[in-house]
């Protein structure tokens, strides 16, 4: 007996070197298998995408549409967006939208499994073999993501819970504005409260996730049920899942940063050589088509390498803790890519050329946009001041953005917040207080000292000091209920700087000294109301048609917005996309992007083809726009792609 004792524990110390080595080996396994099944990897992933293209994306952006066009709303504030989310259809349309995107992707990994551990003699006939075996798989790795994706769900759901609990005890009803920019100490409390409970759904999240890392290739691999396949997964990682954490952690972190440090190697190194370049078109062009060429097909390579590489990591930990093989079989040595290779390869090629023709092309030689001072130059006056207009024009804007609330006897006057405790320290409610009140207030010695006793302004003095000089855009911020009173009253207000205009122009022996002393007669015309409610849109444009209308959103929700309700959309500048440049030019309205104070994303937006930057530092982009106009055609193309690269 004593010999089998010892026989018993040379053989569990020979599994337990065994299978320590290749976790201590992870990454070369998962390298040489890579290289092994690179080829039929390719071809599974050119027919999938090309699946996912032709049929999957395009009919998971039906059903999403159509339970969007159930909610019949338009989200365009995060706050909107939060609503929605916790009421009952907008909480199953996100897990449908959810369900849908994982089953996908799971769909894709379980192909990728199956290319890996089925070694054939022809790689394009494997890639379509996995395709159909993983399809035939679908049910399971359906019900694999709604027990698994729906597990982690519910173990958020108590974490959310709390948050929210300590959000409402800590910062209920404080203006989030308030909370964004004067973050006042109860902010930092809320924070520390809260840092540990997302630290603790990080480790418990993690930690389930480690678990069940093997549960995906046990369902495409062996034909497991789903929950069988979380309970080997269970057994199979217990005693390795810190090795596993680590190697995961490794490959995400190599996954995030190929990109990044592809751009920066693409814009540090190769991007400035063309700059040595002559400036004829002959040279120039084929240079940057070349350019744009490598670039795209290292793009492609990249996401590629980190979908296949998250599927080859499943395969070797599964060959290794459920097969006690160090990685999958590589395929013999006399296999042959089969008569598709070379053309299917090749399309690769064709379609990185397309694409790199298509952005070349999509260069516009020269722009145009406008100048918006986001509360006038707030940056170097108060904002919302007499002061920080007149330094707008000074600095070169071409319109003015400004912020109007109805006082407590309807007067429409220029403030943001609801309360005026950011900028005066007074814990009132601004609406609260009359035009005579809040005359009295300094709204200007909190920037500077040479700002001392700067008041609150009328619009019908903001009109007074831009008339002939610039445009306004009244960004209305109206309490709730009273949207169309404060529309009504700002409209009212442009039709007596009209009267004043026009009795102006009677006094004027010419046109150049009619604009230049009176503005545009009509101020409806010259002027521009902003709002972030869509429900508004139609008041607005019955009682004022000729007035421009710009709709601001920090975000909208996929086919729920009536593009032609509007005249200009003002988005976040992060949320600017090709999509939306091209759905303004079908629709025939302008985009405005918010608020931008960094030149280089101020012209990646200007290639990007945005009509109007909203900025608080209006001289910057004023000087920008000098600065391209004076640059020749081929260095504004080598800006272009530069912006493009860093987009």
């Amino acid at each position: 007996m004593p010999g089998v004792a010892v026989t018993a524990t040379l053989v569990l110390h020979s599994y337990r070197l065994m299978t320590m080595q290749p976790l201590t080996y992870l990454g070369s396994a998962l390298l040489r298998t890579l290289r092994d099944h690179l080829r039929p990897l390719i071809a599974y992933h050119l027919f999938f995408t090309l699946l996912a293209s032709a049929l999957l994306l395009p009919a998971v952006t039906w059903v999403v549409r159509g339970l969007l066009a159930q909610l019949n709303r338009t989200v365009v504030t995060n706050d909107e967006l939060i609503t929605l989310l916790f009421s009952p259809l907008g909480l199953l349309g996100m897990l449908v939208g959810l369900g849908l995107t994982f089953v996908i992707i799971y769909w894709q990994q379980a192909g990728m499994l199956q290319v890996a551990v089925r070694p054939r003699d022809n790689h394009y006939r494997l890639a379509l073999e996995a395709l159909w075996l993983s399809t035939r798989r679908l049910p399971a790795l359906a019900g694999l993501v709604f027990l698994q994706v729906g597990t982690h769900l519910l173990l958020l759901a108590p974490f959310m819970a709390a948050l929210a609990w300590l959000y409402d005890g800590w910062l209920g009803g404080i203006d989030p504005y308030y909370l964004q920019h004067v973050r006042p100490p109860v902010l930092w409390y809320f924070i520390g409260c809260a840092l540990p409970l997302v630290i603790a759904w990080i480790w418990a999240a993690s930690w389930l996730y480690l678990r069940w890392l093997l549960a995906l290739p046990l369902v495409a691999l062996e034909r497991c049920s789903p929950l069988q396949a979380l309970k080997r997964s269970v057994s199979l990682t217990r005693g390795w899942r810190r090795s596993i954490g680590a190697a995961v952690l490794l490959l995400l972190l190599i996954i995030i940063s190929l990109p990044l440090l592809i751009t920066l190697l693409f814009d540090r190194l190769f991007t400035p050589l063309l700059w040595w370049l002559p400036e004829h078109n002959a040279v120039l062009i084929p240079a940057m088509l070349s350019y744009l060429l490598g670039y795209v097909l290292v793009t492609l390579a990249i996401t590629f390498i980190g979908i296949a590489a998250n599927a080859l990591l499943s395969a070797c930990l599964y060959m290794q803790l459920a097969h006690q093989e160090p990685r999958p079989a590589a395929p013999p040595e006399d296999t042959n890519a089969g008569r598709l290779a070379w053309a299917v390869e090749l399309s690769v090629l064709v379609f990185a050329g397309l694409q790199a023709w298509w952005i070349l092309n999509s260069f516009e030689i020269r722009d145009n946009v406008a100048v918006i001072a986001h509360r006038g130059s707030s940056m170097v006056a108060p904002e919302n001041t007499l002061a920080a207009l007149e330094q707008s024009l000074i600095d070169g804007a071409h319109y003015i953005e400004i912020d109007v609330r109805l006082s407590s006897d309807q007067q429409v006057m220029l403030y943001h917040d609801r309360s005026m405790a950011r900028l005066t320290g007074d814990s009132r409610e601004f609406g609260e207080l009359t035009r005579e009140q809040l005359s009295q207030f300094d709204v200007g010695s909190w920037f500077g000292d040479a700002f001392q006793n700067e008041a609150i302004p009328g619009l019908d003095e903001a009109l007074e000091r831009v008339r002939g000089k610039a445009g306004l855009m009244i960004d209305i911020k109206p309490l709730p209920g009273q949207e169309q009173t404060l529309a009504n009253a700002v409209i009212d207000t442009l039709d007596a700087e009209s009267d004043v205009r026009y009795r102006c122009w009677a006094t004027q022996h010419n046109a150049f000294d009619g604009y230049a002393n009176c503005g545009f007669p009509n101020a409806l015309l010259d002027t521009r109301m902003a709002t972030m409610s869509p429900l508004l849109l139609e008041h607005i444009n019955t009682r004022a048609p000729e007035l421009r209308v710009t709709l601001l959103a920090q975000l909208i929700l996929p086919g729920t917005l009536n593009r032609r309700g509007f005249d200009a959309l003002g988005l976040r500048h992060n949320r600017i996309t090709q999509g939306e440049i091209r759905l303004a030019r079908l629709y025939g309205y302008e985009i405005h992007a918010w608020t931008v104070n960094d030149r280089a994303r101020m012209s990646a937006l200007i290639d990007l083809g945005v009509d109007a930057i909203i900025t608080d530092y209006p001289d910057r982009l004023t000087a920008l726009i000098h600065d391209r106009r004076e640059l020749s055609d081929g260095a504004l193309m080598l800006v272009k792609l530069r912006n493009w690269l860093r987009q």
